[in-house]
């Protein structure tokens, strides 16, 4: 049996410079952390030669062609595992329309559950890249490649993007900034869940004519990134509200009247910036609150169910191995 933890993640700024659209011509600059927050895969021998997939329904397949669960039919196939085998997949929130990467957290999983499964260690690289030609490439999702690579990473990353190849390095906080950036982060369920690929099918839609916006977007991740290394903590709130403003412009329902309510609402209480995390939409509202109020953010946006998040050092990993 096999056990691979995998964080969620939190986008900061550059969302949308991660599609290959836009830095095959002008380079992505995506700032990003892991959090603790995580989707579990497990993956186990069975007797028989049949495929059980076990989700939010459970599937039991003869054959790879038969499963209805995408992404555990394409690792599948990518590993080499094609038959005695039953998959399990476990999230600590739910996977759909939330915004915090889980589908490409899955897909990381998947494929680190898989190799090690066969006895296999791919390097970090290798599952981002490969849980980009699954999502993007074989099942054509209109995403970008941020998330996939915060999964298999981990950490507070600067992950870069150009036709040479994406690197993701590490951004350096000491312990006590680093206990502050977590400290400083509000999350909040909207309680509307969406399906993020109509929005970013508008948002890929729209690359050409949104790319001064995109420019402006990529600056503010590397302004961001600066701040926090200067520790410039109230900078960074008013950066991400600054790229908010400019997301919102991407695609038609990025917010909505709903979303600006909570939004402004807690922006009057004393958080310095935010946005609706991933697509947007819906999902988790992302706040960013340092000058002590965050007691009054949460008396302000009481009707909604907070989700305490912290920055996660690790990216996906083996948590249990037992083979006999």
């Amino acid at each position: 049996m096999i056990v691979v933890q995998t964080p969620l993640r939190i986008s900061f700024l550059g969302g949308g410079t991660d599609f290959e659209d836009f830095y095959s011509s002008d380079n992505g600059a995506v700032l990003s952390t892991a959090i603790d927050k995580y989707v579990f895969i497990i993956v186990k021998e069975r007797f028989d030669d049949l495929i059980y997939v076990n989700y939010s329904k459970k599937e039991k397949v003869p054959n790879i062609d038969n499963l209805e669960h995408e992404l555990a039919r394409e690792a599948m196939r990518m590993t080499g595992v094609e038959k005695g085998v039953e998959i399990t997949t476990l999230a600590d929130v739910p996977s759909d329309g939330t915004g915090l990467g889980s589908s490409s957290s899955i897909a990381v999983g998947l494929l680190q559950a898989l190799y090690a499964y066969q006895g296999e260690m791919k390097a970090t690289e290798t599952l981002a890249d490969q849980a980009c030609q699954i999502e993007i490439d074989m099942l054509g999702k209109p995403i970008g490649k941020q998330d996939q690579y915060i999964a298999a990473y981990g950490n507070l990353r600067f992950i870069n993007f150009s036709n040479e190849g994406i690197t993701a390095e590490k951004v350096y906080l000491d312990q006590d900034d680093k206990r502050r950036l977590s400290e400083s982060i509000m999350l909040f369920y909207t309680g509307v869940a969406r399906q993020s690929s109509t929005i970013l099918s508008e948002q890929k839609a729209n690359m050409s004519e949104n790319k001064d916006l995109l420019k402006d977007m990529k600056k503010l991740a590397f302004k961001g990134r600066n701040a926090l290394e200067e520790g410039a903590f109230d900078d960074f709130g008013d950066i991400l509200h600054q790229s908010w403003v400019l997301k919102k412009q991407l695609a038609s329902k990025i917010t909505s009247r709903q979303i600006d309510d909570m939004y402004e609402a807690a922006r009057k209480a004393g958080a310095l910036g935010g946005k609706i995390s991933g697509a947007g939409g819906g999902g988790f509202l992302l706040l960013y609150c340092t000058n002590g109020k965050k007691d009054n953010v949460r008396q302000a946006l009481r009707k909604l169910r907070p989700l305490p998040a912290s920055l996660e050092p690790d990216g996906s990993k083996v948590i249990f191995n037992y083979r006999r």
